[in-house]
C-alpha cells in the first residue's frame, strides 16, 4: 500500500545495475530502451506473475479466518469486534499501474500517476480477500478499511470496492489518508474491540513502524514477534516499500565460475 511518508521520496536508481538518471532513457546496443525504472521488473514480475505470492495471499487470508475463528469464540456476547485492513497490495493488486509506469520508464515511487488509477483504475482483487472479508461480515465483525488512497478519490475508492462487491463499504468504513493511520485505528478502537490487523507494510499495524528506520523495523519485528500470524496478518508486497533502497549483503568471495 503506498505510504504517506514513502509518497515523497523518490526511490534512487539500483547501483550496479545501470548507472543512469532516474528519468533517462537511453538505447541499449541492439536499439532496446533500457531505463533506470528496469531495476523494478524482478519485484514486479514476482508480485503480479508468480504463482507463490497468490500462494502467500491464500494462505495470509486462510490464517486469518483460523484466527478470526479463535478471537470470536473467546469474546464476550456484548463484545463489537472489529478488523482492520490496509487496501492496496492487501485487498487491491495495483501491478498493472505500476508496470505501465516502469514501461514507460517513469519512476512510480513519486506516486504521481496514482490518483489517476485511484480515479480510473481497475484493480484486482488480492486471491482470498473478498473470501475473508465476507466471512467476518457474516460472523457480526466490523470490517474498516484504513488506507492512504487519497481523501479526494474518496467516492473513486469507494466505487472501486463497491464494483469488487466487498462488503461493509461506506463514507464511515472506508478511511483515507489525512490524520495518520495510527489516529484512525484510534478511533475504531473507541467503539470496538480491534481483533485483527492485515496489511502489506509494517506501519498498517502499529505507529511505532512509521516512526522508525528500516533497522529499527526490524528491531521492532523482533519486539512484536508473538503478534505476526496471530492478530497482525502481513502479505507479501515486492513492488515498493521503505526497505527499497537498503544495501544489499553480498558474499565477499571473489567471483569464481565452473
Amino acid at each position: 500500500m503506498p505510504m504517506s511518508g514513502f509518497r515523497r521520496v523518490s526511490a534512487a536508481a539500483v547501483a550496479g545495475l545501470m548507472a543512469l538518471p532516474m528519468a533517462a532513457p537511453a538505447v541499449a546496443d541492439d536499439g532496446a530502451m533500457v531505463c533506470a525504472q528496469a531495476a523494478y521488473a524482478m519485484g514486479l514480475r514476482y508480485q503480479q506473475q508468480s504463482a507463490e505470492v497468490a500462494a502467500l495471499q491464500r494462505q495470509g487470508f486462510a490464517l486469518a479466518r483460523y484466527r478470526l475463528e479463535d478471537r470470536l469464540e473467546a469474546l464476550g456476547e456484548d463484545a463489537a469486534p472489529a478488523i482492520i485492513t490496509d487496501l492496496d497490495e492487501t485487498v487491491l493488486d495495483n501491478s498493472a499501474l505500476l508496470a505501465r509506469d516502469m514501461a514507460e520508464c517513469h519512476d512510480y515511487t513519486t506516486w504521481d500517476t496514482w490518483k489517476h488509477w485511484e480515479r480510473e483504475g481497475e484493480p484486482r482483487l488480492i486471491p482470498g480477500a473478498k473470501g475473508f472479508l465476507d466471512y467476518a461480515d457474516e460472523h457480526g465483525v466490523a470490517i474498516y478499511y484504513v488506507s492512504d488512497r487519497y481523501q479526494e478519490n474518496e467516492a473513486d475508492t469507494i466505487a472501486t470496492l463497491e464494483a469488487l462487491d466487498l462488503p461493509q463499504v461506506s463514507e464511515d468504513s472506508v478511511m483515507l489518508l489525512g490524520p495518520p493511520k495510527a489516529e484512525r485505528r484510534a478511533a475504531v478502537v473507541e467503539d470496538h474491540t480491534l481483533v485483527m490487523q492485515l496489511g502489506d507494510s509494517l506501519h498498517d499495524f502499529a505507529g511505532d513502524f512509521a516512526d522508525a528506520d528500516l533497522a529499527g523495523q526490524h528491531e521492532l519485528v523482533d519486539e512484536n514477534a508473538e503478534r505476526f500470524g496471530q492478530d497482525w496478518i502481513v502479505f507479501p508486497n515486492a513492488g515498493y516499500g521503505d526497505w527499497s533502497e537498503a544495501e544489499l549483503d553480498a558474499w565477499g568471495a571473489p567471483l569464481e565460475v565452473e
